[in-house]
């Protein structure tokens, strides 16, 4: 890339201060001119790695975005802020690249939708997951064939939160009042993300209906009755978020997606990506390839074996450089995707429509949970999704 990108930060917390650091600080194609954060302390600490620590600075996002000098702006604070600064950049001509979270309410994806086909200022949906290694590989065996018409996909947000969730006052953490205030699939798109773009979701199909279901909320309490850390107003009782939340969701060419968060109860980390096709299946928990004709009580082929699939900038030699930028080097290969669309003036990789079908799942699936019943899912591309491919 010739051109080197000016971009604003919104949001210095953990995600929007380690981004900075690890890949906006780095990447040859863009410079830093400016800093946003409610916690002035916050934008203090940011500064410290900025090599010219003169940048603008502000507590307000529109002052930011109406006078710093910005071609674009990140936004990674809190899930709440994120549309509303989105749709206002987008307004203001301002490129948008935006952190994951679920919407707040339905209105906020039409307002997205709406402001960008208003405006046409590019806006990307920062979903990293989209760009990982082992997601991106199986992307591409999907498109080669190798798994025939898939019927069957599933994922999860598989993340032991609890600390992170009871120290969300003294952290300063929108997740605590989060759990405390809703009981939905909160965090969706690190597992549907690369789901809808193996089913072609916005791209000749489309997500219909959704149906959730969530567990009791015991996993904070017990994690308070134990006495670990946490803030010290909390009690037991004080978390509304099921501890497990199952959404099934059905698509237009007859597929079913799973979705699973599981947040609040011990385990370890994992996305738990799968899916299943007419020729064979990939699960990730077990890192297994099957394909039809194998036996089936024999092991399968592990991921590793079908290397041809694995896009060029995974390649070792790249893989090593990036490793160390932000959850194995994902993040930086998403902003090296975003700023070249942007100097391209292409479509962005995971655009507005993305953007909108997926953060909908969250107050979809709180209506559900709370009604019983299953709810439809909106087609933000008004028809264009048949076409879009």
């Amino acid at each position: 890339m010739s051109k080197i990108f000016k971009i604003g930060i919104i949001g210095l917390g953990c995600r929007g201060y380690e981004v900075g650091k690890r890949v906006l600080n780095i990447l040859p194609s863009v410079k830093i001119t400016a800093l946003c954060d409610k916690y002035e302390d916050r934008i203090e600490r940011a500064c410290e790695f900025l090599e010219d620590k003169n940048v603008f600075k502000s507590t307000d996002y529109k002052k930011l975005i109406d006078e710093a000098d910005v071609d674009c702006v990140y936004v990674s604070c809190d899930w709440e802020m994120h549309a509303p600064i989105s749709v206002y950049a987008m307004e203001k001509g301002v490129a948008v690249a935006c952190e994951v979270g679920g919407a707040y309410t339905l209105q906020e994806c039409y307002d997205l939708v709406e402001a960008y086909e208003k405006t046409k200022t590019p806006i990307m949906f920062m979903e990293n997951c989209c760009f990982d290694k082992t997601e991106t590989t199986v992307v591409n065996m999907v498109k080669d064939g190798l798994f025939g018409d898939i019927v069957y996909c599933s994922g999860a947000y598989g993340h032991d939160l609890r600390e992170e969730v009871t120290n969300g006052t003294a952290n300063r953490h929108y997740r605590e009042r989060n759990y405390m205030q809703r009981c939905c699939e909160n965090y969706p798109t690190h597992e549907l993300g690369p789901i809808a773009q193996i089913l072609k979701i916005n791209k000749g199909n489309r997500m219909v209906k959704l149906f959730s279901v969530a567990s009791k909320s015991a996993g904070m309490d017990e994690y308070i009755r134990q006495g670990r850390k946490a803030d010290a107003h909390l009690k037991v009782g004080d978390f509304k978020q099921g501890d497990v939340v199952i959404t099934n969701i059905t698509c237009e060419n007859g597929a079913l997606i799973t979705l699973k968060l599981d947040t609040s109860l011990p385990r370890s980390y994992h996305r738990e990506f799968a899916i299943a096709g007419t020729k064979g299946r990939y699960t990730a928990l077990m890192d297994e390839v099957f394909l039809d004709g194998d036996n089936e009580w024999k092991k399968s082929k592990p991921l590793s074996d079908y290397l041809k699939y694995v896009p060029p900038y995974w390649s070792p030699e790249e893989e090593k450089r990036i490793k160390e930028c932000g959850h194995g080097g994902m993040d930086y290969i998403e902003f090296v995707h975003f700023f070249s669309a942007l100097e391209k003036g292409e479509e962005m990789p995971v655009d507005v429509y993305d953007m909108a079908s997926w953060m909908c799942i969250t107050p979809l699936s709180e209506q559900s949970i709370a009604t019983g019943q299953a709810v439809d899912v909106p087609d933000f591309t008004n028809g264009k999704y048949k076409t879009r491919g």
